[in-house]
């Protein structure tokens, strides 16, 4: 078992940022970061205009330099589109470099001590998106300032400045650990490599993956049948043209959202293109229109109001346990968005269903049908 200290950064971050916006949470995550660091450019502008008495000549100067940045990477996160992990990557750097600079310039090393509190906000930030190298880079820094405030209030109050630096290093290890620690329970690290970005579904690779541990952890002997729906968007080239890059990537986050609630809990859902999603299940009668309804009007339920035309194919799960499953996977998932093209064609926002196809691996010729949804 890997580390909670393990992760790979750039997985990680993308994965993370993908089931915020999967579950909706990114635009407010985005805006409570943004409140922090708006907050903390005032805190730099009322020690400016405060009594405490500055180090340098220029000390009001700089700490107007780390006001203004902190303010320009307000607006950076108020943006519609969530920051890259290098623009993340480089604010963190900012406040790596401004957070020192405004608990340094104060000749009283107390205004200084209060001040590296603000140390915690990145260094769990970091814990959160990035990974231990960048961690531990702002750990340094951290630390570093600590150490040179400390020698600064020995002489005058060591049992202060011991409390005082205790109590932020029990800040930083807090922040940093139980971010790390929830990195790894919600597992981030070890499947980031399987979500795709935008909706945070599994992607073609993944969804086959667990697919086939699906197929190889049923008992075949209740006959039940595995069910495969192709899920695509409706008229999804027309939506972008009105609506722009970001709604699509808004329609694409509510479709895989609706999907998301609305499939059993252990559903395997995945993202394989730009509009089609892919849905598998098993069940003990080849009769899933239940679902797909419930799927299909969950979809046209969202707020964009888009509809869907969905594929499925519903097959025994009996004869597929001597054969490979991406073999068996490939096969089905085409006869299901062969299915689906024939709903988008018919109009739209309805199904169509193959039962019991005649599959290349199957011995008898027995043919599938069609059955469309009323």
């Amino acid at each position: 078992m890997r580390s909670a200290f393990s992760a790979r950064p750039a997985n990680q971050y993308y994965t993370l940022t993908a089931l915020l916006a999967a579950r909706g949470a990114q635009t407010s995550t985005s805006r409570v970061i943004a409140g922090s660091v708006f907050t903390l450019g005032l805190i730099t502008l009322s020690t400016i205009g405060s009594s405490a008495t500055l180090q340098w000549p220029g000390s009001r100067i700089l700490l107007a330099g780390v006001a203004v940045l902190c303010f320009l990477s307000t607006f950076i996160w108020l943006r519609h589109r969530w920051p890259t992990r290098t623009e993340s990557g480089v604010l963190v750097g900012i406040a790596a470099v401004a957070i020192p600079i405004g608990t340094i310039a104060p000749v009283d090393p107390m205004y200084g001590l209060l001040g590296t509190a603000a140390f915690a906000l990145i260094i769990g930030y970091t814990a959160l998106f990035h990974g231990p190298r960048l961690l531990a880079a702002i750990l340094t820094i951290a630390v570093a300032t600590l150490v040179y405030l400390a020698v600064r209030m020995a002489p005058v109050d060591l049992p202060l400045t011991l409390a005082g630096v205790a109590l932020m290093l029990l800040l930083y290890v807090f922040a940093a650990f139980s971010c790390r620690l929830v990195v790894w329970l919600t597992g981030t690290d070890d499947g980031a490599d399987a979500v795709e970005p935008l909706t945070g579904l599994l992607n073609r690779d993944a969804f086959y993956l667990q697919t086939s541990t699906l197929l190889a952890s049923r008992n075949r002997d209740d006959d039940r049948y595995l069910v495969i729906g192709v899920v695509n968007i409706d008229s999804f080239a027309a939506m972008v043209a009105v609506a722009g890059n970001r709604g699509g990537n808004r329609a694409r986050i509510a479709a895989g959202q609706a999907l998301r609630e609305t499939v059993r809990r252990d559903a395997i859902l995945g993202h394989v293109g730009e509009a089609e999603f892919l849905v598998a299940d098993c069940f003990t009668t080849p009769d899933s229109s239940p679902l797909i309804e419930r799927i299909r009007g969950a979809i046209a339920a969202t707020p964009s109001g888009m509809t869907a035309s969905i594929g499925v194919v519903s097959t025994p799960l009996r004869p597929l346990v001597e054969h490979p499953p991406h073999e068996i996977l490939d096969e089905i998932v085409a006869l299901a968005t062969t299915a689906m093209y024939e709903a988008r064609r018919a109009g739209g926002n309805q199904a169509r269903y193959v039962v019991h196809p005649n599959l290349s691996i199957n011995d008898d010729e027995t043919d599938g049908y069609d059955t469309p949804m009323l």
